[in-house]
């Protein structure tokens, strides 16, 4: 894919990764819709801000409404709300599904036909390596995003005869406010946006963009006795 020549939208473009994939494609000649909550939060030169709740079914649709060239959608909206499957407010866990799984897929369900009446094009979701396992924590955040990585595959096939392609991304701790209280290593979002969008220009379906995922997804041949060695 020449990047020089599509029309991408990103939810959640005003900051963290968001914001780093919109200046990624902007520097390498896009155009880019900025899609945020608040689009007076978007600081980016040459974005076009759009107002957008993922999970609002009215503001998705409006979002549609206002970028009919879409040629590439990147799914980066997200939240972490820290909880429990098992012990905290199921609205937290539901929040989470909300936002990365039925918001992603209603994103999906918008701005598919859109691509495919530009003349087709590709998605990327941001996923993470949490996709693949778990820490023990941030169980409602882990579910989500593994239930977010099924739904990416069930997609790879179902908008294949569209010439859509669906990418997913997996990424361990980035440097964002969203892991500002982890005491980790942690990725340049940066960094990751060029991977990203290297990866989106090579076609590629699986974009593993940092070490720990690589280890994670070598590990998940092995099962549970390899990826939770505590357990087993």
């Amino acid at each position: 894919m020449n990047i020089s020549e599509q029309i991408a939208f990103i939810t959640g473009a005003n900051r963290g990764l968001g914001r780093q994939l919109a200046l990624e494609l902007l520097a390498r000649g896009a155009k880019v819709y900025a899609g945020a909550r608040n689009p007076d939060s978007v600081a980016i030169p040459g974005a076009i801000p759009v107002k957008l709740d993922i999970t609002k079914p009215e503001e998705v649709a409006e979002a549609v409404g206002a970028a009919g060239d879409v040629t590439l959608l990147i799914n980066n909206a997200g939240t972490s709300t820290g909880a429990s499957l098992l012990e905290d407010d199921l609205d937290q866990v539901k929040l989470e599904f909300d936002t990365h799984v039925f918001g992603t897929l209603s994103m999906v369900r918008a701005f598919a036909p859109v691509i495919a009446n530009n003349g087709g094009g590709a998605i990327l979701n941001i996923l993470s390596v949490l996709s693949w396992f778990s820490l023990g924590s941030a169980g409602a955040y882990t579910a989500a995003k593994s239930a977010e990585w099924g739904l990416t595959n069930v997609l790879r096939l179902d908008l294949l005869p569209r010439n859509v392609r669906v990418a997913g991304l997996h990424v361990g701790f980035m440097d964002t406010d969203m892991t500002a209280g982890i005491d980790a290593p942690k990725s340049s979002p940066a960094d990751i946006a060029k991977i990203a969008i290297d990866g989106i220009a090579s076609d590629s379906l699986e974009i593993v963009a940092d070490e720990v995922s690589r280890k994670i997804q070598q590990a998940l041949a092995g099962g549970v006795a390899a990826i939770y060695p505590q357990i087993s």
